[in-house]
């Protein structure tokens, strides 16, 4: 059994964490609740403008001379290590810390979150002896060189979805290529980082490298973000706030930006699908995964009209078997929304586009009075234009529009006429077809007869047009926490 009490998790868990110690913030105020069941559990006091100002400050003297930045490579991997060996041996306390705020039941938390959190240390704790500088080629009476150093301080910011691995995202590239982190979590999910940060202490990390600092966007997360003292930033969330962090930092620096920001990833099931079952079954799953709380879900159905009624079909089946409970139930299959005013924002996209003509299928309504917590029914939209709001815009619920096409041109049009260009998936039979989609859709992600990530860290994650800048995951991402410099030397 994975269940835990809910009333064991409280307000003690939700400090700071600066110079490698919990510290109570002298900020802001803010109550805490559980998506589960709307009920306050915790008072978050944020960071105020001077602790801001301390952590980053403190992050800047680890980073001078603390000697992380300077020691030998493989040691850092070493720390490194312990570290992820750390995170995973406590479960038992970190799954209740990330499951009673957040949308993720305890079951996938230590099924998947916290091995996938601890590997991702040791994937990029291997890069920090292997990727360097080099040497050029230039004519024998010089030596050139390309030397590469981390940049000092980065700021992190990230999301409420799945705290602990887009968190891990930010931190593992950006220590193990030598930097300080001061992290921001989302104030919905300030939990589960900071136990993680008293690990990092115990694993051999220099205090202050790492730092936690909570609060709201405002008060906390633009400070930080604008402080001269950092030198990059990396953001997970929406589009709009992604704009406000890169101007923040186009006005305090210039200064670097990672940004993974929204999207309305299409999902292409062509008729020539060698399994139509399983097709529908991962479309279904791409959407109510988190209940849709993924910045990659496939929040698009775009089906060949010659198979869409029996696709349409096994997915509302799909859809219609799911157990919606609390975080910390064992027999829930799909968990809350984060929040009453997410819900409610839901909500009220799928009213316009019910007003507007459209049909939900199934669902289309929350699944529970307010006072039971926030659920919302998995639902499927049909008979929408192209240009609807529901179609063109960021949902981030579970919440799944239809339309139909006849062949490939039609449904790569329909595909790339968005805003966003994060992720695509593509259902199909033929090698040929895969090939040729993979080079159509635009986006920064393909997957072809699936749909999400794996494990398999080397492939960088990262959107075009309005889903971001830059990757994370892969060498892409150790190589962005690294600023490079060219020498020249008279032989």
């Amino acid at each position: 059994m994975n269940s835990f009490n809910p009333l064991l998790i409280g307000t003690e868990d939700a400090n700071n964490f600066v110079a490698g110690r919990r510290l109570v913030g002298d900020g802001m105020a803010m109550d805490v609740r559980r998506p589960s069941d709307g009920n306050v559990y915790a008072a978050l006091d944020s960071a105020g403008a001077g602790q801001v100002d301390a952590a980053v400050e403190n992050a800047f003297s680890a980073f001078k001379t603390s000697g992380w930045a300077g020691t030998d490579p493989r040691a850092r991997m070493k720390v490194m290590r312990r570290w992820a060996d750390l995170i995973e041996a406590d479960a038992a306390r970190l799954a209740p810390l990330e499951a009673v705020g957040s949308t993720r039941t305890i079951g996938e938390i230590l099924a998947w979150d916290l091995s996938y959190t601890a590997e991702c240390l040791r994937f990029f704790a291997e890069f920090a002896d292997k990727m360097g500088g080099e040497v050029v080629a230039t004519t024998p009476d010089k030596l050139g060189m390309t030397i590469t150093e981390p940049y000092g301080v980065v700021a992190a910011v990230a999301p409420w979805n799945l705290p602990l691995v887009m968190a891990a995202w930010k931190i593992a590239p950006a220590i193990a290529a030598g930097n300080s982190v001061v992290l921001k979590p989302s104030e919905l999910t300030p939990f589960s980082i900071v136990r993680v940060a008293e690990l990092a202490i115990e694993a051999g990390l220099p205090a202050g490298v790492f730092n936690v600092v909570q609060g709201d966007g405002l008060s906390v997360g633009d400070p930080l973000c604008r402080h001269p003292r950092v030198s990059k930033v990396s953001f997970t969330g929406s589009t709009a706030t992604g704009i406000a962090i890169m101007r923040a930092c186009a006005e305090t620096g210039p200064k670097p930006v990672t940004l993974e920001l929204g999207g309305k990833s299409p999902q292409i099931v062509f008729a020539d699908s060698k399994d139509l079952g399983q097709a529908a079954a991962t479309v279904a799953r791409a959407i109510t995964l988190n209940s849709g709380q993924v910045c990659v879900a496939g929040s698009r159905l775009l089906v060949q009209d010659k198979v869409a009624e029996e696709v349409v079909g096994r997915i509302v089946a799909a859809f219609e078997a799911h157990r919606m409970g609390t975080t910390w139930d064992d027999a829930t299959t799909m968990g809350p929304i984060i929040s009453e005013k997410q819900l409610g924002q839901i909500d009220g996209t799928v009213s316009r586009a019910l007003a507007a003509g459209g049909e939900a299928v199934t669902g289309g309504r929350r699944a529970l009075a307010p006072q039971q917590g926030s659920y919302y029914l998995p639902t499927l939209l049909t008979g929408l234009a192209q240009d609807s709001e529901a179609v063109q815009g960021e949902i981030f619920g579970p919440v799944l529009t239809v339309q139909t096409f006849a062949d490939e041109e039609e449904a790569y049009a329909l595909a790339n006429d968005s805003a966003y260009g994060l992720a695509a998936g593509v259902h199909t039979g033929n090698l040929d077809r895969a090939l040729r989609a993979t080079r159509a859709l635009e986006a920064g992600t393909v997957w072809v007869n699936r749909y999400g990530r794996s494990n398999d860290f080397m492939l960088p994650t990262g959107g075009f047009k309005q889903s971001g800048i830059g990757k994370d995951l892969g060498r892409e991402a150790y190589a962005a926490n690294l600023k490079s410099k060219a020498a020249l030397i008279q032989l």
